[in-house]
């Protein structure tokens, strides 16, 4: 029988969508049920994040997620997973030096199914992302708020809105590109900031909380789907309420974030 399904998405896939500025819609995603929703509603990138030991879990960070943890649900994604690019965290103090981030790396890719490996942090990572890439393991980076970090910035804070620490991440940007990072998730800072390092790099950024300016957008699933509970982030948005299902709520996701109207200003920093 004949597959009728979408495309699968590879890295070239990714870099081909930021040349013909077309933008990448990503989500995150933990489990097979979900997996079959998101990827027939067009998603093209998943993040299996370790934002499951929020949302999933009952943790209050990501810090207590453990290398188990991203493993089985990595796998979980990857043994339905037929389209969407699948990006995994390296989880907290997995990738203290580069054997154990190799190590770990290997582990997702091997066992959890992964096409990609992500991690927090930006110059001071480059080597680790540099072995990771010359042992053939595809890496993500992630810059400005990092949630393995939060207790350094003393809680979720917007990130490069000085003119000093603007210039970190953009030197950060650039070092992770140059160690031969992939991909390049942008956390929480300002829309102008976001659209100068997307335009300066050649890798696709995914943004959330990073303004229009970025190449592709990514939420929280339970967040877009108005689940998660409590005061949220200004960049959050329920599509539940428009799509009126949860399929429904994905593909105007997709559809908003593809046409360029989401995120909105009212949405950015």
């Amino acid at each position: 029988m004949t597959d009728t399904g979408p495309a699968r998405i590879t890295l070239e896939t990714l870099h081909a969508l930021k040349k013909r500025g077309e933008r990448i819609a990503c989500l995150t995603c933990y489990d097979a049920g979900f997996t079959r929703l998101l990827e027939a509603a067009g998603v093209e990138l998943f993040i299996i994040g370790d934002s499951l030991g929020m949302v999933v879990m009952g943790h209050d960070s990501t810090v207590p997620v453990t290398m188990q943890d991203m493993v089985y649900h990595a796998a979980n994604v990857a043994r339905v997973g037929r389209s969407a690019y699948r990006v995994v965290d390296l989880p907290y103090h997995s990738y203290t030096d580069a054997g154990t981030a190799l190590h770990n790396a290997r582990r997702l890719v091997d066992e959890g199914g992964a096409h990609m490996v992500k991690l927090e942090g930006g110059s001071a990572m480059a080597s680790i992302v540099a072995r990771l890439v010359e042992a053939g393991i595809p890496v993500c980076g992630h810059i400005g708020l990092l949630p393995q970090s939060v207790e350094l910035y003393g809680g979720y804070k917007v990130q490069g809105r000085d003119a000093d620490s603007a210039a970190a991440l953009r030197a950060d940007a650039q070092a992770l590109e140059a160690a031969g990072a992939g991909l390049l998730v942008m956390e929480c800072m300002p829309a102008a900031l976001a659209a100068d390092i997307t335009q300066s790099v050649g890798i696709p950024t995914i943004g959330i909380g990073a303004g229009p300016g970025c190449d592709g957008q990514v939420l929280v699933l339970y967040d877009m789907l108005g689940i998660t509970r409590g005061r949220l982030p200004r960049f959050v948005h329920d599509f539940l309420d428009a799509g009126g299902s949860i399929s429904g709520a994905v593909r105007a996701y997709v559809a908003a974030v593809k046409a360029g109207a989401y995120p909105s200003a009212a949405h950015s920093y």
